[in-house]
């Protein structure tokens, strides 16, 4: 079961609804796919989308990585030697986690196609299904109103909502959607390191009766040791994102005891192999796990999917990166229903081709 043959393209899959974070308005997505095929005709999937303000990768850093001579080591490999290849991605992609996530997934989807089994199976299945949020960039009050609301009749019942416009009207948007919609949704949300310590604390005593569900990085990435001498109530409410990029990280702030929550991104940690890691390092150190993404093709919120549902420590998905697309280059991979994401039961990530 050897590889014969690497495909790499970069794909504009853009956006039917721009909207805007902390740092910048979004409009147009590019993914780099990753097609790699065997000696016996099976043909995995992989896609990478970085985000260049938080590892320093840009799509082109990605695209020169996967060029046909950085990756002709893999032709002529066995697929059976997974971990090996993929310990040697990592080793030879360090610094590019979004271009070593595209060959991860690709490799995992291969192996578990090659077992006819879906990839949560190999990697053992502990959840069948849970709700995703859907996110709502930064807006007007009206706007963040309407698109709630949009959500709301969609079936969604978590909100995430991106905050740094103001802190005024970060409060305001918060304190107009709960009095709007009450407990038909939960609300998280995501600062996106938009505070120091003293503007934390007055956010969290404005907001304490919002029943906010959990704080995305409130404080730089940085302030570790901010974020562990925060209240314990506060602590356990907040996930670390940007603070997380790695295994070295998580190990950090479980040492700290910075945070009780881990926002684990394939796109930043280069992959499943990686986040399995993450993942172990959480679950040792009781902090729960929360699975999120960038605006990526539906291969990688899949592969996202599958190791998330095999961690008994994840409580949260994040995983509406694919939703908003215009297009793609598959279909297939997860099932969602009334904001319930769950594995379609395919082989590998269960993928089929729009070609």
């Amino acid at each position: 079961m050897k590889i014969k043959d690497i495909k790499v393209s970069k794909e504009n899959l853009e956006l039917s609804r721009p909207y805007a974070i902390a740092f910048k308005t979004i409009s147009s997505v590019e993914n780099c796919i990753v097609q790699i095929e065997t000696d016996q005709g099976l043909i995995g999937y992989g896609s990478g989308n970085p985000s260049e303000q938080v590892v320093g990768e840009s799509i082109r850093d990605s695209m020169e990585a996967l060029e046909s001579e950085n990756i002709s080591w893999l032709i002529g490999r066995d697929i059976r030697d997974l971990h090996q290849l993929c310990f040697e991605i990592n080793e030879k992609m360090n610094g590019f986690p979004a271009a070593s996530a595209a060959l991860d997934i690709a490799l995992h989807d291969l192996f578990s196609q090659h077992l006819n089994i879906p990839l949560v199976q190999y990697l053992g299945q502990k959840i069948k299904s849970l709700p995703t949020s859907i996110t709502i960039g930064i807006k007007t009050v009206e706007e963040a109103l309407e698109e709630a609301k949009e959500y709301i009749d969609r079936r969604f019942r978590i909100l995430k909502v991106k905050l740094g416009k103001s802190f005024e009207e970060d409060v305001e948007v918060l304190t107009k959607l709960r009095e709007r919609f009450g407990n038909q949704v939960l609300i998280r949300i995501d600062a996106n390191q938009g505070y120091d310590i003293q503007q934390l604390m007055l956010f969290h005593r404005r907001t304490e009766k919002l029943d906010l569900e959990l704080i995305e990085q409130p404080l730089p990435a940085q302030a570790i040791s901010d974020m562990s001498g925060l209240p314990v109530p506060l602590k356990q409410r907040i996930a670390a994102d940007e603070s997380l990029l790695n295994s070295k990280d998580a190990f950090m702030l479980a040492l700290l005891n910075a945070c009780g929550i881990f926002n684990i991104k394939l796109m930043k940690c280069g992959g499943i192999y990686q986040a399995q890691k993450i993942a172990s390092i959480a679950e040792h150190a009781n902090i729960d796990l929360m699975w999120g993404c960038n605006d990526e093709s539906i291969i990688s919120i899949t592969a996202a999917l599958h190791v998330a549902f095999s961690r008994k420590n994840t409580k949260y998905i994040d995983l509406d990166g694919s939703l908003d697309l215009a297009k793609d280059v598959v279909q297939g991979g997860f099932v969602l229903n009334d904001g319930m994401m769950s594995i379609n039961e395919k082989p590998g990530l269960g993928l089929m081709s729009f070609s």
